[in-house]
């Protein structure tokens, strides 16, 4: 008996312990204190629509623990089952944007003069930054637009012209001397006289003769060749029989040979018949006329020039062998699509030209250029005739495209 009392006066003791620690713990439902406030309301205040947001965060929760927000994206501090505080610490979920292809900087240019460059950032003697230059290939330079007011425009010294068809003449500047070539004349005289041979022993019975004496002529005439001369020049002398003497001591009113040396790449453009205005350094101003008579067949390797033999009127007789000359050689080109050369930018990569459009609209194009008249470029393609292209002011132009191209972006 004594033993069950002390097992009832156990639980009944224990019931009370039970019932004093129950109603000191915190109610689900207890009404909110201080600034707690309910699941419901946070996702409300926070403009969440979606209302099992509120109902999946309570799964679980804990007094202190940060919980994140399917729907709203955000951490949610608790305490005691209810929300203490929303913390502004969105999710970085969703698609991912795509990553910018970065361009390979190539250099940096003068924003003035294109022609200098830097592989460094720099300013220019004005204080102004070097433009970079990027790869080819990402789009962005060709073909972007920019709107600047006419005030503007001509605060910065717009000027423009049109794109047209016309005459264009190619003045080819190139350096030379009067001949002194002994060599040539000799090899003239020995092509002379085995021509002759030939002509006795034409009616030789001695077949090897006769042979040999062609062979000779021939190898004289594949050496004139060698040496500059044309097939109409060793088809003169074939005619005449007569050297030509003033390309070592010219005579009295005699005229001279010049010979010109012509850079490969426009090597191409001269042809016999060209006529060239020499110029010689000890008579400053005053021209001799001339025309080409031929071209040399071989290339020199070392200064990759092609030499071009012209005949010219020596006026006075003050041309003398040896002497330094420049030549100046017209070569018409015929009727072209012509932009004007201040017009176009050369970025290394790629030329390209600025178009006045209506709306006072600025739009950069890229051209593909021929040859340089004096100048105008020819156009290959990018422009068409009656286009309006900016002349004067064009670098300033490309600047402010590319100040605000990164703001369009």
């Amino acid at each position: 008996m004594k033993r069950d009392k002390y097992i009832a006066a156990l639980f009944v003791l224990m019931l009370t312990f039970s019932t004093i620690l129950s109603g000191c713990a915190p109610h689900g439902n207890a009404s909110k204190t201080g600034d707690e406030k309910s699941l419901e309301e946070v996702c409300v205040e926070h403009k969440c629509t979606m209302k099992n947001c509120a109902m999946s965060v309570k799964t679980g929760i804990r007094p202190g623990e940060r919980i994140i927000c399917p729907i709203c994206g955000e951490v949610i501090s608790t305490a005691s089952g209810r929300v203490v505080e929303i913390i502004k610490q969105p999710l970085k979920t969703g698609p991912i944007a795509p990553l910018k292809k970065e361009r390979k900087l190539l250099y940096y240019r003068n924003p003035m003069d294109p022609r200098v460059t830097s592989p460094v950032p720099m300013k220019d003697p004005m204080g102004m930054d070097y433009v970079p230059v990027y790869e080819e290939g990402s789009g962005e330079e060709a073909g972007r637009t920019i709107t600047i007011s006419p005030e503007k425009q001509q605060l910065i010294g717009v000027k423009t012209e049109p794109v047209e068809k016309m005459d264009l003449e190619k003045v080819i500047r190139a350096s030379g001397k009067i001949a002194y070539d002994p060599e040539l004349v000799v090899t003239q005289e020995e092509f002379i006289q085995a021509l002759n041979a030939e002509d006795n022993v034409k009616d030789s019975p001695l077949q090897d003769v006769i042979n040999r004496t062609k062979d000779l002529a021939e190898a004289a005439r594949r050496k004139l060749k060698l040496l500059g001369m044309g097939d109409d020049q060793i088809a003169d002398i074939e005619k005449t029989r007569k050297a030509q003497t003033n390309l070592y001591l010219p005579g009295k009113g005699e005229s001279v040979w010049a010979y010109i040396s012509i850079y490969e790449y426009e090597i191409g453009l001269v042809k016999p018949g060209d006529l060239v205005e020499i110029e010689a350094v000890a008579y400053p101003g005053e021209k001799f006329s001339g025309k080409v008579v031929s071209i040399n067949p071989v290339l020199d390797a070392i200064s990759r020039t092609n030499q071009v033999r012209v005949e010219v009127e020596n006026t006075g007789d003050k041309l003398k062998p040896e002497m330094f000359v420049n030549a100046n050689i017209k070569v018409a080109l015929g009727k072209k699509l012509a932009v004007p050369e201040a017009a176009v930018l050369d970025t290394g990569l790629r030329k390209i030209v600025y178009l006045s459009k209506e709306g006072d609209v600025l739009e950069s194009r890229e051209v593909a250029l021929g040859q340089k008249a004096e100048g105008y470029y020819e156009v290959l393609s990018g422009l068409k005739e009656g286009d309006v292209v900016v002349t004067s002011g064009n670098f300033l132009v490309d600047s402010e495209t590319k100040l605000k191209a990164p703001l369009a972006q």
